[in-house]
Parts: C-alpha cells; structure tokens; sequence
C-alpha cells in the first residue's frame, strides 16, 4: 500500500513542476526594460534595497514572480508590476535573468 502512494506522490509533484511554460531569453530581454529601473541593466542591482536578479535560478525567479502576482509573497511594488503578466512573461523574463551574469556589485 505504502509504495502507490509514493508513486502518486511522485508523480503528482513532477507534474506541478513541470507544468509552466519554458521562457525565451530574448523576448525576455525585451520585456525586461521595466525591471532594470529597479534591479539595474541585465538584472545587477547597485542599491542594496533592491535583489539582483542576473544569475538567480530559472525556477526562484519564475515561482517568486507567481508569488508576487497571487499575493503569497508581499510587495505592493512588485504586485503591481507582476499583475498583468502572464505565464509565458513570467517565464520568459526569468529565463533571460537566469542566463545573465551576476557580477560583483560592491554596496
């Protein structure tokens, strides 16, 4: 009995993790001007207030997104700048900070 429930278990957290969509690092490039007021040109903040996002994991950014959006984590900034993004924005703007370079930025 204790070995199908593994196995749904399983299966029903690798399909929860698999389930948003792959991004574009170029379209999120492009959808990114507006995050490079806060968090700096290519995601490397220079206020300490501020994350860096160049260099963070594809899936921290991705579900940190979705978590501003759906009010799990709370920023009246970032709900209002995640509020109409879709899926596919989401994925696409953390696909593109993933792939930057998290330079050294001295506070």
């Amino acid at each position: 009995m204790r070995k199908p429930l593994l196995i749904l278990a399983a299966l029903a957290l690798g399909t929860t993790l698999t389930t948003h969509a792959k991004g574009n690092v170029e379209a999120g490039k492009a959808k990114s001007a507006t995050c490079a007021a806060c968090h700096g040109a290519d995601g490397v903040s220079t206020v300490p207030s501020f994350p860096k996002l160049a260099g963070q994991h594809y899936d921290y950014l991705y579900q940190a997104l979705k978590d501003y959006q759906t009010g799990r984590r709370k920023n009246p900034i970032m709900a209002g700048q995640v509020e109409n993004l879709t899926d596919q924005d989401m994925a696409d703007l953390a696909a593109y900070f993933s792939k930057q370079r998290g330079l050294s930025v001295k506070y």
